[in-house]
């Protein structure tokens, strides 16, 4: 009797299971296979893909403009990571401290975090303005000379950076501030006990406590990083550096929707894909010489 109420529960939850096994088999896991065998075909969205076998990877590595493409996407993620990390466990800090008001802070860091690219993009592209733009008006009260911010293909990247650093801060705050929150009270009190001032505590107690936390920011931060695109899209569009600063992304998107080269951008889509991978692989092993579980 028991055996046949759970083969009869087994096939009640394989019923209720099975639509999202199904959907996720055919836009997922057949999605992926499909677009893996695009990558070696030629086709321009129309007609019948051609197979060309490795020719869309041989291409890719022979072209100066993918590795143009990802020396900026490197060099925007080895400017964004720090600054984002370091001033997101700053604010979350502060916003646990016992200050008055905390929620409004709160709200006014996570703000940025609901508003769309499009809407945060534009914005920014007002105020860099060289001409008219509020952040160089604020560099000229100082003495000094705003740079051409989006005109300019050396401060493109950097616009990008202090751009994207504003919006998700406020993300990775709330993040570290669950972590900040889970750590007991106790080890401070025993700290403080032994004479640990402010510095020795976050050294030895935050820090290590804190880097599961820490870890998941930085997988995720890196992952988002290297898939950067609506800002430095809509930031340079109509600018003369739109074409001059590619990253990946622009680089998967122009191939794809604008010079109609489906094979040739599915296979920059998997060389990105297995980089990820790669990175994220290379953390999950590193993390166990840093990332203290308590």
């Amino acid at each position: 009797m028991e055996e046949i109420m759970y083969k009869s529960k087994k096939k009640i939850i394989f019923t209720f299971l099975f639509p999202s096994l199904l959907g996720l088999l055919v836009f997922k896991v057949g999605a992926m296979l499909y677009s893996l065998y695009i990558s070696f075909t030629d086709w321009n969205l129309f007609g019948t893909p051609k197979f060309v076998g490795l020719e869309n990877y041989i291409t890719i590595f022979q072209d100066e403009r993918f590795y143009e493409a990802l020396k900026n996407t490197v060099l925007f993620i080895i400017g964004y990571l720090p600054i984002v990390l370091v001033l997101s466990l700053g604010i979350a800090m502060l916003l646990n401290a016992k200050v008055k008001k905390v929620n409004v802070f709160r709200g006014l860091f996570f703000l940025p975090v609901i508003t769309s690219w499009v809407a945060v993009s534009m914005i920014w592209k007002g105020l860099l303005n060289p001409e008219f733009g509020v952040i160089n008006s604020i560099i000229e009260c100082f003495g000094g000379n705003g740079p051409a911010w989006l005109q300019n293909p050396s401060f493109v990247i950097p616009a990008v950076i202090m751009v994207s650093v504003w919006k998700d801060v406020g993300f990775l705050s709330i993040i570290f501030l669950g972590g900040l929150q889970g750590i007991s009270q106790e080890y401070y009190e025993a700290a403080q006990l032994d004479s640990a001032n402010k510095w020795q505590q976050f050294k030895r107690i935050t820090l290590p406590l804190l880097s599961p936390t820490t870890f998941y920011a930085l997988i995720i931060t890196i992952i988002n990083s290297f898939q950067v695109f609506d800002q430095i899209w809509i930031m340079t569009s109509g600018e003369p550096t739109a074409d001059l600063v590619p990253v990946m992304v622009t680089e998967i998107y122009k191939n794809s929707f604008q010079y109609q080269k489906m094979g040739y951008a599915t296979a920059l889509s998997w060389i990105l894909f297995v980089i990820i991978i790669g990175v994220t692989i290379f953390q999950n092993v590193m993390q166990k010489k840093w990332v203290h579980y308590e």
